[in-house]
């Protein structure tokens, strides 16, 4: 009996959330639904899978964020990604989405893996109601490149491979970079030999072009989204430097960004506070930008 008014008081107080916790260990709002391993494509025998967390019960249209995880193209699955509740503080549906590592396609299969989910979601916007002008694509490490690509390809459908073609009009607002790497061009001019870029590059490694055509800041021009940029300028494994040449090409074209150094800070290796002032930064570029209010 003791523990039921422990918990009532807590429930009264605020210091437990209501909701739920999926499958994944995602807790979720009250009011939110989740549809987890959500087949998004095949291709050759492979099923790419997302999990959507959703609010089928708000009155307008939610923004979605697309999250990507990292792992250097070669590791990591969406499973590991659980840190949305800003978003689903501030109205928000979140798509969680897996692609092809490179054991199993190399570049540009994780690209087109990302495009074809964002595509996905689109397609499916009325069940999940979501707002299609309002979609943000945000990730860390390779993450953030994918998250770059698929939002810089915009209306761009070079990657579309294997993709559901989309008749409804849509609009990538904003994209949110966490130290991801953004020009590849280095990798064949042997200025960069970080292996997991080697690998993921494959055959096209000497190809100066082919690594263009996989580097998100090959595609920035004056329709570019906004851009959210974090990077620790001691990073190890992306050149802090990678952050610097987006930044630069994106106000060399008017694009608005918001650029974010952590002084000392290495690949994602940040503070408590560091990480607070992050979240609270990126929800305050969304507010900038009008994705929120």
């Amino acid at each position: 009996m003791k523990y039921l008014v422990v918990l009532l008081c807590l429930l009264a107080l605020g210091g437990i959330t209501q909701g739920k916790q999926t499958q994944y260990g995602v807790d979720i709002p009250e009011g939110f639904q989740d549809d987890i391993d959500v087949v998004y494509k095949v291709v050759e025998g492979w099923q790419g899978k997302l999990d959507v967390y959703y609010n089928k019960s708000s009155k307008e249209p939610t923004p979605l964020v697309i999250n990507i995880h990292g792992g250097g193209w070669n590791h990591g699955e969406k499973e590991s990604q659980r840190g949305f509740n800003n978003f689903f503080k501030n109205g928000f549906a979140v798509a969680n989405v897996e692609y092809r590592l490179v054991d199993i396609a190399p570049a540009p299969a994780a690209v087109e893996d990302v495009r074809c989910a964002l595509l996905y979601m689109i397609r499916h916007a009325e069940k999940y109601n979501i707002d299609t002008q309002r979609i943000v694509l945000m990730g860390a490490s390779a993450g953030g490149h994918l998250a770059l690509m698929a939002g810089l390809l915009n209306h761009n459908s070079l990657f579309d491979n294997d993709c559901d073609k989309v008749d409804i009009p849509f609009k990538i607002a904003g994209i949110i970079n966490k130290y991801g790497v953004t020009d590849l061009t280095p990798v064949p001019k042997g200025d960069w030999n970080y292996s997991s870029v080697l690998k993921w590059l494959g055959t096209g490694k000497n190809s100066v072009e082919f690594a263009a055509s996989v580097s998100p800041i090959s595609y920035v021009d004056a329709d570019s989204p906004p851009v959210f940029i974090v990077h620790g300028d001691a990073d190890p494994i992306v050149p802090y430097s990678q952050s610097v040449i987006l930044r630069e090409k994106l106000e060399n074209f008017g694009v608005v960004s918001k650029f974010i150094t952590v002084e000392g800070g290495g690949h994602g290796k940040f503070s408590r506070e560091d990480k607070l002032m992050i979240n609270r930064s990126i929800i305050s570029f969304l507010r900038e930008i009008k994705v929120i209010e």
